[in-house]
């Protein structure tokens, strides 16, 4: 489909392999595929052809047909964002947000975090865009309860992939500093520590889900704070893959860091603008326990053969 078509028909016109236990590889265990992207930061398009680092790279019509591909040679795939879906490039000055989330509910996202820039078109701007996607905002460290988006996120979502149950949680970064106050209003900040430790641990233990993963908009490393998806990792249990944003840090694979516990737990970021999809595979013996896990991130520039 032509990328003209693709917007017109949704309403606006390096591999790596590493091993977690001694598992074998078979094609009876159970494997959970998660894509991922992370500050798309708006760019709908490729990037023109004369720019001067990227030409003619990126664009949600090349990645839409990566990720159906993908869908097509594996049954258990989750789409995530990490946040930052808004501003960078006119579609969001125009549209508000509205075509990005349009675009992603098309592309089938599952679930995505808030990102600073999330807030650019304040409360009511995110509020407005929010019925186009047909997936959840997941943002456990925003407390929104004396703004419009009360009730319009969640902290968590639990999916489910041939018996594995997969719990997914969001982590937004510090808006003061960041955000003016007028566009964030009322909404609270809690401690990303605190809170990333809490929900893992219901997921894990209370919900007895299988695979934790964070989506973190924390940042690789810390900026403006102490917190980032290091100090997350290594000051927490019971998370397995943490999906990073923020820091716009290109990753040719996701790195291995021990937690809390001494267990391993994966951070992987892609960049920034959709130049990249981030993907990290999960393999499940016969008990349902992760036993392998292979990384490859891919280029957005062409298809899988």
């Amino acid at each position: 489909m032509e990328r003209r078509r693709f917007i017109k028909n949704i309403g606006l016109g390096s591999a790596g392999l590493i091993s977690l236990t001694s598992g074998t590889w078979n094609d009876r265990r159970k494997k959970v595929t998660i894509l991922h992207t992370n500050d798309t930061h708006s760019h709908i398009d490729p990037f023109p052809l004369n720019h001067s680092k990227y030409p003619g790279q990126g664009g949600v019509e090349r990645r839409k047909m990566l990720i159906d591909q993908i869908r097509e040679q594996e049954k258990n795939v989750l789409l995530l964002d990490a946040g930052d879906v808004f501003q960078g490039t006119p579609f969001f000055n125009v549209h508000g947000g509205v075509i990005e989330l349009k675009l992603m509910s098309a592309m089938g996202y599952d679930a995505a975090t808030m990102g600073n820039h999330d807030f650019d078109g304040g409360m009511d701007g995110f509020l407005n865009a929010l019925p186009h996607a047909n997936f959840p905002f997941l943002c456990a460290n925003y407390d929104f309860r004396r703004t419009v988006l009360a009730g319009k996120t969640k902290p968590y979502q639990i999916f489910k992939k041939s018996g594995i149950k997969i719990g997914v949680f969001g982590l937004g970064v510090e808006l003061d500093g960041l955000v003016s106050r007028e566009l964030y209003k009322e909404t609270r900040y809690l401690d990303p520590i605190k809170n990333g430790q809490m929900w893992a641990s219901f997921l894990r233990h209370e919900e007895g889900c299988q695979l934790v993963v964070c989506l973190s908009h924390l940042g690789y490393e810390a900026r403006l704070n102490d917190f980032s998806d290091k100090v997350l990792a290594t000051e927490t249990e019971d998370i397995d893959l943490i999906i990073g944003g923020h820091t716009h840090t290109f990753m040719e694979k996701a790195e291995t860091w021990k937690n809390k516990a001494g267990k391993s737990v994966l951070i992987n970021q892609v960049g920034w603008a959709g130049l990249m999809l981030g993907r990290v595979d999960f393999f499940f013996n016969d008990k349902d326990e992760l036993d392998t896990v292979s990384l490859s991130n891919v280029n957005n520039n062409y298809c899988l053969v």
